[in-house]
Protein backbone atom coordinates (compact mmCIF):
# COMPACT_ATOMS: atom_id res chain seq x y z
CA UNK A 1 0.00 0.00 0.00
CA UNK A 2 1.32 3.44 -0.93
CA UNK A 3 2.03 6.02 1.75
CA UNK A 4 -0.18 9.10 1.31
CA UNK A 5 1.57 12.44 1.63
CA UNK A 6 0.11 15.94 1.54
CA UNK A 7 2.58 18.70 0.66
CA UNK A 8 1.92 21.93 2.52
CA UNK A 9 3.47 24.66 0.41
CA UNK A 10 2.87 28.08 -1.08
CA UNK A 11 0.59 28.23 -4.09
CA UNK A 12 -0.25 31.88 -4.86
CA UNK A 13 3.05 33.08 -3.34
CA UNK A 14 5.11 30.44 -5.18
CA UNK A 15 7.36 31.57 -7.99
CA UNK A 16 8.13 29.35 -10.97
CA UNK A 17 11.41 28.07 -9.47
CA UNK A 18 9.68 27.02 -6.24
CA UNK A 19 6.96 25.19 -8.17
CA UNK A 20 9.56 23.35 -10.26
CA UNK A 21 11.44 22.30 -7.08
CA UNK A 22 8.19 21.11 -5.48
CA UNK A 23 7.25 19.15 -8.60
CA UNK A 24 10.69 17.51 -8.68
CA UNK A 25 10.40 16.63 -4.96
CA UNK A 26 6.96 15.15 -5.62
CA UNK A 27 8.18 13.20 -8.65
CA UNK A 28 10.98 11.63 -6.63
CA UNK A 29 8.58 10.62 -3.84
CA UNK A 30 6.09 9.15 -6.30
CA UNK A 31 8.64 7.29 -8.42
CA UNK A 32 11.14 6.15 -5.81
CA UNK A 33 9.27 6.25 -2.56
CA UNK A 34 6.15 4.25 -3.39
CA UNK A 35 4.06 7.27 -2.33
CA UNK A 36 0.88 8.95 -3.46
CA UNK A 37 1.43 12.71 -3.14
CA UNK A 38 -1.11 15.52 -3.06
CA UNK A 39 0.62 18.66 -4.33
CA UNK A 40 -1.87 21.55 -4.00
CA UNK A 41 -1.01 23.60 -7.08
CA UNK A 42 -1.29 20.40 -9.12
CA UNK A 43 -4.01 18.43 -7.31
CA UNK A 44 -6.32 20.93 -5.57
CA UNK A 45 -8.86 22.71 -7.77
CA UNK A 46 -7.41 26.23 -7.62
CA UNK A 47 -10.44 27.64 -9.49
CA UNK A 48 -12.60 26.79 -6.49
CA UNK A 49 -13.54 29.37 -3.84
CA UNK A 50 -11.22 29.91 -0.88
CA UNK A 51 -13.61 27.84 1.24
CA UNK A 52 -13.64 25.10 -1.39
CA UNK A 53 -9.84 25.02 -1.61
CA UNK A 54 -9.50 24.84 2.19
CA UNK A 55 -12.15 22.10 2.35
CA UNK A 56 -10.47 20.06 -0.37
CA UNK A 57 -7.08 20.43 1.30
CA UNK A 58 -8.55 19.47 4.68
CA UNK A 59 -9.92 16.23 3.23
CA UNK A 60 -6.58 15.42 1.61
CA UNK A 61 -4.75 16.16 4.88
CA UNK A 62 -7.19 13.91 6.79
CA UNK A 63 -6.44 11.09 4.34
CA UNK A 64 -2.67 11.61 4.45
CA UNK A 65 -0.30 9.47 6.48
CA UNK A 66 2.01 12.45 6.87
CA UNK A 67 2.47 16.02 5.69
CA UNK A 68 5.61 17.47 4.14
CA UNK A 69 6.08 21.22 4.52
CA UNK A 70 7.83 23.78 2.32
CA UNK A 71 7.45 26.73 4.65
CA UNK A 72 6.99 30.32 3.49
CA UNK A 73 5.79 32.68 6.20
CA UNK A 74 4.15 34.98 3.62
CA UNK A 75 1.67 32.29 2.56
CA UNK A 76 -1.64 32.42 4.40
CA UNK A 77 -2.74 29.02 3.09
CA UNK A 78 0.30 27.32 4.60
CA UNK A 79 -0.76 28.43 8.07
CA UNK A 80 -4.30 27.14 7.55
CA UNK A 81 -3.05 23.76 6.31
CA UNK A 82 -0.46 23.52 9.11
CA UNK A 83 -3.20 24.15 11.68
CA UNK A 84 -5.35 21.41 10.18
CA UNK A 85 -2.44 18.95 10.13
CA UNK A 86 -1.46 19.86 13.70
CA UNK A 87 -5.04 19.42 14.95
CA UNK A 88 -5.24 16.04 13.20
CA UNK A 89 -1.98 14.91 14.80
CA UNK A 90 -0.18 14.32 11.50
CA UNK A 91 3.48 13.42 11.33
CA UNK A 92 5.44 16.24 9.69
CA UNK A 93 8.53 16.25 7.47
CA UNK A 94 10.06 19.65 6.77
CA UNK A 95 11.20 20.06 3.17
CA UNK A 96 12.29 23.66 3.59
CA UNK A 97 12.05 26.03 6.51
CA UNK A 98 12.95 29.64 7.15
CA UNK A 99 15.66 30.74 9.56
CA UNK A 100 14.41 31.43 13.08
CA UNK A 101 15.84 32.54 16.39
CA UNK A 102 14.66 32.12 19.95
CA UNK A 103 11.39 34.01 19.39
CA UNK A 104 8.23 31.94 18.98
CA UNK A 105 7.38 31.45 15.32
CA UNK A 106 5.78 28.99 12.95
CA UNK A 107 9.24 28.17 11.58
CA UNK A 108 10.32 27.23 15.10
CA UNK A 109 7.12 25.24 15.60
CA UNK A 110 7.90 23.19 12.49
CA UNK A 111 11.36 22.39 13.77
CA UNK A 112 9.96 21.17 17.11
CA UNK A 113 6.99 19.36 15.52
CA UNK A 114 9.25 17.39 13.18
CA UNK A 115 11.15 16.03 16.18
CA UNK A 116 8.00 14.71 17.88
Amino acid sequence: MKKKIFVICPVRQADRITKVKLEEYTRILEEEGNCEVHLPHRDTNQKNSSFGICSENLEAIKNADEVHVWYNSKSQGIHFDMGAAFALGKKVVVIQNEPFGIEKSFAQLLDIWQKQ
